[in-house]
């Protein structure tokens, strides 16, 4: 037997049910008119999000990273309760460009952007954050080509990490910002040249579930940024301070206590020094807002056993799940939180594997888990979904295609 993760908090059930929104699920799928569906709940969001900015600093922002859900319903939501957008690619800008977002509130991040990405920011007016001297020469000769004033950020590749983090992105050799050391001569660079100076973005890890982690690496992110403005003699007129805040996907993982970091953020903005004192300060944040929203909803279609094993088969897997399957950069695959939404309130009566539709051992999406005795027709819920499920999985593979999405 292997433990599921923890459902997150807050789903109940109607007529023994899984209710999403106070909705069921058959009948949200009935609506639908197909499975396999990601479910995304817009009070969950707008939650998250109040609770956030109750926790934290009132002059630190928050900005939506997109990549985490750019489901055009969750976009435009979303883009209602946040301060910016951050993007990835030109593709991302297209999406905000369609949700009608001022598009002076998106920074654009991300190693090797294309010449055509980076004129079609600087057309748009979005902040580039830099990834290289190389893509800032690139996006100079490209601002003069147009006549255009750049907004100019640099990403910090700085010399510590998130520690705890899923997936580092900063400390040590990267494909990811300059190096820490090279950063005052390119800002100088940047503002001699006359561009619009946007400061700094030092983004160095995700999925953190400890709050003395991001305490710790807030602080180093605003002493870096500091001691980055001093060499380079400038002040900073803003702050991308990363994110990497991080929800309980697994067995025994707990909630990130936001509280305690929100406390230790306000006491340490108390003191700033005089480069960071006019700066306009943000966290970038995806899954914390989006991931524990979702709900992704599949069909079992068969319910097998092979040598004393048993299967429940669904029409739904990694295509749609990459992540929940262990695919998506895990080392030693867990379950996820999942039900049989179906049978909600039931209690575990077998073991079972539930597994995908796709001709592959990998697609799996729970692992000897105890659940309620489970049917053909009964409908699997795989919690945890409302990030980096949809934009993050191989959805053409096997020519099976993609997911219904719904906000409700």
């Amino acid at each position: 037997m292997k433990p599921l993760g923890p459902i997150p908090p807050g789903f109940t059930a109607v007529d023994g049910e899984l209710a999403i929104g106070g909705r069921r699920v058959s009948e949200l799928v009935a609506e639908a008119g197909q499975t396999p569906l990601f479910v995304y709940s817009r009070q969950r969001i707008a939650d998250r999000i109040a609770d956030l900015r109750t926790a934290m600093p009132e002059q630190l922002k928050i900005n939506y990273a997109i990549k985490a859900n750019s489901f055009a319903p969750v976009l435009s939501y979303v883009s209602t309760l946040v301060d910016g957008l951050d993007i990835a690619s030109g593709g991302e800008l297209e999406m905000v460009r369609a949700s009608g977002f001022d598009l002076s509130r998106v920074s654009f991040a991300g190693p090797g952007k294309r010449d055509e990405e980076l004129e079609a920011a600087i057309a748009s007016g979005v902040t580039l954050n830099l990834e290289s001297e190389n893509e800032a020469e690139r996006a100079l000769a490209i601002a003069g080509r147009l006549g255009r004033t750049p907004r100019l950020a640099i990403r910090v590749n700085p010399d510590f990490e998130l520690k705890g983090s899923g997936m580092k992105m900063g400390g040590g050799a990267k494909p990811f910002g300059v190096d820490a050391a090279r950063v005052p001569a390119l800002a100088r660079k940047i503002v001699d040249a006359g561009c619009e100076w946007r400061g700094l973005h030092i983004f160095t890890g995700s999925q953190a579930l400890s709050a003395e982690a991001v305490i710790d690496m807030q602080a180093k992110v605003l002493d870096c940024a500091d001691r980055i403005a001093v060499e380079a003699g400038l002040t900073l007129p803003k702050l991308n301070m990363g994110g990497g805040f991080g929800i309980p996907y697994f067995p025994g993982d707990e909630p990130l206590d936001i509280q305690a970091i929100g406390d230790a953020l306000t006491d340490r903005l108390e003191l700033l020094p005089e480069t960071l004192a006019e700066a306009e300060l943000l966290i970038e944040l995806g899954r914390y807002l989006v991931g524990e929203a979702g709900v992704y909803l599949t069909r079992i279609i068969d319910r097998k056993e092979s040598y004393g094993e048993t299967y429940l088969v669904t029409d739904g897997g990694l295509h749609h799940q990459l992540a929940a399957s262990g695919n998506f950069g895990t080392v030693v695959r867990r379950n996820y939180p999942v039900a049989i939404a179906t049978r909600f309130n039931a209690e575990p009566e077998e073991e079972a594997n539930v597994v995908g539709c796709l001709c592959t051992p990998l697609d799996r999406l729970a692992d000897k888990a105890q659940l309620p005795r489970a049917e053909v027709g009964d409908i699997v819920a795989v919690f945890c979904a409302g990030a980096y499920g949809a934009t993050a999985s191989p959805s053409a593979f096997l020519g099976q295609g993609p997911a219904e999405e719904v906000l409700i």
